[in-house]
C-alpha cells in the first residue's frame, strides 16, 4: 500500500502552493482561524456578539459574520475587534525586497 504526505495530499486535491485555487483554500482556512479565535476570545471575556458589537461599533450581525466566515471584512474592522478584546495584534509582511512587522 502506497502512502502519502500530507503535502502530497494538498497538493492533489487542492492545488500546488501558488496556484489561485490554494491560494483561496489558505486564504479561507485563515479566516476561519481567526473567525473561531474571535469567538473564543470573546465567550472567555464573557461578551455577547451584542456587547462586542457594542464595543466595535458594528451590529450583532457583522460579529457573528466574522466568527463564521461568512462575508468580507475589512483589516480596519478586525483590529477594532481585536483592541475590543484586548489582543495583541502582530502582522508580518514579506516582499520581495521589503520585510517589516507591525504590532497593535
Amino acid at each position: 500500500m502506497k502512502t502519502y504526505t500530507l503535502d502530497e495530499v494538498q497538493d492533489k486535491l487542492i492545488g500546488k502552493v501558488g496556484t489561485p485555487r490554494r491560494d483561496l483554500f489558505e486564504y479561507e482556512l485563515q479566516m476561519d482561524l481567526i473567525g473561531d479565535a474571535i469567538k473564543r476570545a470573546r465567550q472567555e471575556r464573557n461578551l455577547t456578539q451584542e456587547e462586542l458589537g457594542e464595543l466595535v461599533g458594528v451590529q450583532k450581525a457583522q460579529i457573528s459574520r466574522i466568527e463564521k466566515h461568512t462575508s468580507n471584512v475589512t483589516m480596519e474592522t478586525l483590529l477594532r475587534v481585536f483592541t475590543a478584546l484586548k489582543a495583541k495584534v502582530k502582522l508580518q509582511v514579506e516582499l520581495p525586497s521589503v520585510n517589516f512587522s507591525l504590532g497593535y
